[in-house]
């Protein structure tokens, strides 16, 4: 390149030497006779050459005047501090170089042949926008914030690429302006920063070459290695999408490279599983583990020697190897350095990434070189792990999202205290995903668990909402009739008459009992024969329309119809479930701290819940029936509770309906399995399937040899069929009666065969209902653990 190229630039360069020139001409008179004889020979050696005051873009004059040159920048690039200081003479924002120190010019060596150095992000349309800001404040008078840093990307001589900033000095450069140049106004300015990166209106209100510039700038360059690659870590782990790319783990690694200043070293990640006390491979973004080699998984105690064990889980601090050979002999032949040899690694760090004293996951740093990593570069990494943190703990979190997510879509909700299970399939499911298998979701099973059952069911429902939606039809009806005789009345058409003879039909029909089909019949009649015609007199007269807009303001937007009496009774039963259904999910954190078991609670005409509870639902914790009797004298006290609450929440309701309670006690262990296609747990296995029979016939079972249903209001009906659960379920009551939840009358009696089931019985409690809120209290676990000793 002999001449300069502007690339459609708003100014045009020339090397100029004038401005410095004239700081030396004024030195000629000054008292300092060292300074004025410098300014002098300085002035003189450049007489002759006028090309150096008036400016050039032939860059080829650059090796003519090279010695004139180098006089005239002689005190700028003073000799003593040439070897330390990296300095460039250019212009500004270009690759052009005037003069360099020494130690620039080994830097450029060290980078290898024709290397030349090139701005970092010299994109034109930044750059002619830049240089734009520039003019505006220095020509303009304009105080525009234009301070961006630029660097040099350099390679050493090892290959390690290293980075250096550029700060400019621009005292020996001026601007001046061209028959190009136009008006700049201060609406112009707030058009230009309400538009940061649109070239083409900044070159339209300042033209390319419309600025010309003279003299040169002095570029300070220093070495920020260590500062830009913790800048490039922090931006790397910041990214989500960075995290995931296929050459994350290759720009991570080249990354530490600068950072550590060494060449031939190597990172890898390995998670910590905390339940498993194991490590585990990261699926699917890019992370190889020289702890596990190869493995997807390994136990710590069989990776780890014991004084990598206790630094790196137990003190959560860096542990060094700087020669694997020796430490290998002196371990007897360690699994870690065994591993480490078989990969060549002869030096790392192993730095554990914690978060509230909780290890989540393994740094590795390897070096096929002894003793080039050890305690003292360790320390470096005190700088990046923050973001190492920070970069893990969000891929923790979006790891458990994606597992969510997977759970989400493959199961629905899952209950915490099988979320485990259900996580390790997940994790095995994306892992195979991310392999780019097609992975399916395997059966989650439960076995030896034991069921525990019970409801409180709004007593008489369907008879209560037939009863709702019979008053609603007969109101609709009766207004129906009341606009159709008015509308007879005027013009005596047959037709009307004819709808009132069928309005009033499906009132008698009606009247006495809401028969099967008789709901969707009117609401197809009220549809497909009044509504047109109501529509018809709406426009035939006008106190017709106010009659008929008077009936169409009662009917409902969502069913079509009236929805008085039946939102009354949806409204009542809506509030017993949020009531009820609150009670019970938050007695159930107390209940999940004593030993956690599965828990799933349904909203119908009432609340249903079931409990599952044993040794395989439990991740760690060891099983005793303790807590299954634990488990049942809670479900006991806590269906008193909410029978309670719906006892104080009756008048209030705008339906006062009254409810039934019923608890389910099965003696004996069975599986439940996970069913893929309702999404829920069901029992498993044709035995096992009596216990989901008896659940679903016994609140309509009757006491042997009478016509009385089981289940009655005031009472608390426990239905069981041996008799050392009688015994225990006497013994509760005993208890709670104790506490004020029962009176005296309690009852044991015998059931109807269902079908496919005999022999079962029920102890029928009745409960004694608190009028006072201040009495009301609950049991505490020592409570319920001291009844159970009785």
């Amino acid at each position: 390149m002999n001449h300069l190229e502007n690339k459609l630039m708003p100014i045009k360069h020339f090397i100029c030497f004038d401005k410095l020139l004239k700081k030396y001409e004024k030195h000629l008179e000054s008292g300092d006779s060292f300074l004025a004889e410098t300014a002098k020979r300085i002035v003189d050696a450049q007489s002759g050459y006028p090309e150096l005051r008036e400016g050039f873009s032939d860059l080829r004059l650059l090796d003519k005047y090279r010695e004139v040159i180098d006089n005239i920048l002689q005190d700028t690039f003073t000799e003593a501090l040439s070897s330390n200081e990296i300095k460039v003479a250019s212009l500004p924002y270009t690759d052009v170089i005037i003069k360099t120190s020494k130690r620039f010019k080994q830097i450029i060596k060290e980078a290898g042949d024709n290397f030349e150095p090139e701005l970092r992000n010299s994109g034109e349309g930044m750059d002619y926008i830049m240089s734009c800001v520039v003019i505006l404040n220095v020509h303009y008078g304009f105080d525009l914030d234009f301070s961006r840093p630029f660097f040099y990307d350099i390679p050493d001589s090892q290959g390690v690429m290293r980075h250096y900033r550029i700060l400019y000095n621009a005292d020996f450069i001026d601007i001046i302006p061209t028959e190009k140049a136009k008006k700049i106004t201060q609406e112009d300015v707030e058009e230009l920063l309400e538009n940061p990166y649109d070239v083409t209106l900044w070159k339209d209100k300042i033209p390319p070459e419309s600025f010309i510039s003279k003299g040169f700038v002095i570029a300070n360059m220093f070495d920020v290695s260590a500062e830009q690659a913790i800048s490039d870590i922090k931006s790397k782990l910041i990214s989500k999408d960075n995290l995931r790319s296929g050459k994350f783990m290759q720009e991570l690694q080249e990354t530490f490279r600068s950072f550590f200043r060494l060449p031939n070293i190597k990172v890898g990640l390995a998670s910590y599983n905390e339940h498993r006390e194991q490590f585990e491979e990261i699926v699917g973004m890019g992370f190889e583990s020289f702890l596990l080699n190869g493995e997807e998984t390994k136990k710590c105690s069989t990776v780890l020697c014991q004084a990598s064990f206790k630094k790196l889980i137990k003190d959560n601090s860096y542990f060094t190897i700087t020669d694997v050979e020796r430490y290998f002999e002196m371990s007897g032949g360690s699994d870690l350095y065994k591993g480490l040899k078989e990969q060549e690694v002869q030096s790392a760090i192993f730095a554990p990434i914690a978060y509230d004293g909780r290890l989540l996951a393994i740094l590795e740093v390897v070096s096929e070189k002894k003793g080039v990593l050890n305690g003292v570069n360790a320390k470096k990494l005190d700088d990046v792990m923050p973001f190492i943190v920070s970069a893990v703990v969000r891929s923790k979190n979006e790891e458990n999202n994606r597992i969510d997510a997977v759970i989400q879509n493959e199961c629905t909700s899952v209950h915490s205290s099988v979320y485990w299970k259900f996580k390790e399939e997940a994790k095995r499911f994306i892992g195979d995903q991310l392999e780019g298998g097609s992975p399916t979701f395997r059966e989650i099973i439960f076995k030896d668990v034991y069921p525990l059952f019970g409801q409180i069911d709004i007593k008489d429902s369907s008879k209560a909402r037939n009863l709702a939606i019979q008053r609603d039809l007969m109101i609709q009806l009766s207004e129906i009739n009341d606009v159709l005789t008015i509308a007879y009345g005027k013009w005596n058409l047959p037709i009307y008459e004819e709808l009132m003879f069928r309005v009033n039909n499906h009132l008698e029909s009606i009247k006495e009992m809401l028969h099967t089909n008789s709901e969707q019949a009117i609401f197809d009649f009220v549809n497909d024969e009044i509504s047109p015609v109501f529509k018809h007199l709406k426009k035939a007269d006008n106190s017709l329309e106010k009659h008929i807009l008077a009936y169409e303001s009662k009917i409902d937007i969502g069913t079509d119809s009236y929805y008085d009496h039946r939102k009354n009774y949806d409204e009542s039963v809506m509030l017993i479930n949020k009531k009820l259904s609150a009670v019970i999910d938050k007695r159930q954190e107390s209940a999940q701290e004593m030993y956690p078991h599965f828990y799933e609670r349904y909203k119908t005409d009432g609340v249903e819940h079931n409990l599952y509870i044993g040794a395989s639902i439990s991740e760690n914790l060891e099983y005793d029936n303790l807590y299954l009797n634990n488990l049942r004298l809670w479900q006991l006290q806590v269906m008193c509770e909410m029978e309670n609450v719906h006892y104080a929440l009756k008048s209030e309701l705008p339906v006062p309906l009254d409810a039934t309670s019923l608890i389910l006690v099965y003696n004996t262990s069975l599986s439940i399995r996970f069913r893929m296609d309702e999404k829920q747990f069901d029992v498993d296995g044709t035995y096992n399937a009596r216990y989901e029979v008896i659940k679903k016939r016994i609140d309509k079972s009757y006491i042997k040899g009478t016509e009385q249903r089981l289940t009655q209001k005031g009472m608390l009906s426990i239905v069981y069929s041996q008799k050392k659960d009688e015994l225990e379920y006497l013994r509760y009551i005993k208890f709670l009666k104790s506490k004020g939840c029962f009176t005296n009358k309690i009852e044991i009696v015998e059931l109807e065969g269902l079908q496919g089931v005999s022999g079962l019985k029920a102890i029928r409690a009745e409960i004694l209902y608190k009028t006072d809120k201040a009495s009301e209290n609950t049991y505490t676990y020592d409570d319920l653990i001291e009844a159970l000793k009785d």
